[in-house]
């Protein structure tokens, strides 16, 4: 029951390495609203908002809140899990 945080945990860890190792100067942070919607991380560059949801597996059913989505309708938002990690931290 744990994996799921615990693979959160570590991609975050892993991406805030991989965002200093490289220089890349983004602004980083999750994102939950008052009902417990949320979003793992989100993050601006450039004037871009990218969503990501990390899922253990890619067959997980990841969903954008449809609140993020209205609030910042030119965001992407894409999921992140084992099968696409390296395309995330390389």
């Amino acid at each position: 029951a744990d994996v799921g945080a615990l693979w959160e945990n570590f991609v975050v860890s892993e991406r805030i390495k991989f965002l200093n190792y490289s220089d890349k100067w983004v602004n980083y942070w999750y994102w939950r609203t008052k009902e417990q919607k949320e979003i793992d991380w989100v993050e601006e560059a450039n004037g871009q908002l990218t969503a990501f949801e990390f899922k253990w597996t890619a067959l997980a059913k990841a969903k954008l809140p449809q609140l993020f989505l209205k609030t910042y309708p030119n965001s992407q938002f894409k999921v992140i899990s084992k099968e696409n990690i390296d395309e995330f931290l390389l």
